[in-house]
């Protein structure tokens, strides 16, 4: 068993993941993709069938699509899952969980979680995304987060509340049916504007479960930081810099 950071308790998790069960259009427009480069690592050679658990909107599916596997795309979302599919037709998508997809035994040679693994029940959803891989097929977990060693970008995610701080050495916790667990990680930057930055805000489990007054001091917060303190003219286009960490387990 691999251990990480605190884990959520269930009540929790159904919680903070709620916010996001409406909302798909909004999400799909704001948040960043990922680099082809993470995708590329995840995915072993010779693979056909993909799943992608947790998918969303789909930012992680068109990525698999363009490597030309078979994409099946799960996530509790309905909301989500009618954007994936008005983007991405060509993915198979299913209202499901990580912990329950509801799909055949060694279906797929590969499963991503992308942005997700942290809502799951990390060891039931080990049990279920084993039991739907092919022998020695992969597991792969990717997360965006902000890179907070640039000092402006730290500030931000401090008035974002986004929790986004890179440790090196913590581990995702995964079960015991995966072996061999590895990292990378890709610097790459977003394109965005003053406005988009606040529309990101928004978009983030904090902003979405918090009161009016609550946000309401965030957006000023934001505001000022970018126009007032940073210099930022509405509409001027903005370097983001971000980390994608990936990680890869093979089933045991």
């Amino acid at each position: 068993m691999v251990r990480g950071g605190p884990k959520l308790d269930h009540g929790r998790r159904r919680e903070l993941g709620q916010s996001f069960q409406d909302g798909g259009s909004h999400y799909e427009k704001v948040r960043p993709g990922y680099p082809a480069d993470s995708a590329r690592w995840l995915v072993p050679a010779g693979a056909r069938d993909a799943l992608d658990a947790g998918a969303g909107t789909g930012k992680f599916t068109h990525l698999l699509l363009n490597m030309g596997l078979r994409v099946t795309a799960v996530d509790p979302s309905a909301d989500m899952l009618a954007q994936l599919s008005a983007q991405y037709p060509a993915a198979a998508a299913l209202v499901g969980t990580a912990e329950a997809t509801g799909l055949p035994d060694e279906s797929f040679d590969v499963v991503t979680v992308a942005q997700a693994w942290h809502w799951c029940d990390a060891l039931a959803a080990s049990t279920e995304l084993a039991r739907v891989l092919r022998p020695q097929g992969t597991l792969g977990l990717v997360w965006n987060q902000l890179d907070t060693s640039v000092p402006w970008v730290h500030r931000l995610a401090r008035i974002m509340h986004a929790g986004d701080v890179y440790k090196p050495g913590r581990r995702p916790l995964v079960g015991p049916e995966f072996e061999g667990l590895e990292e990378q990680v890709t610097h790459w930057e977003d394109v965005v504007t003053p406005a988009d930055l606040i529309e990101l805000a928004k978009s983030r489990s904090y902003y979405l479960r918090a009161g009016e007054a609550t946000r309401a001091k965030v957006l000023a917060n934001l505001d000022w930081y970018l126009h007032d303190h940073l210099g930022h003219a509405a509409g001027q286009e903005l370097g983001l810099p971000y980390l994608t960490l990936s990680w890869r387990a093979v089933r045991a």
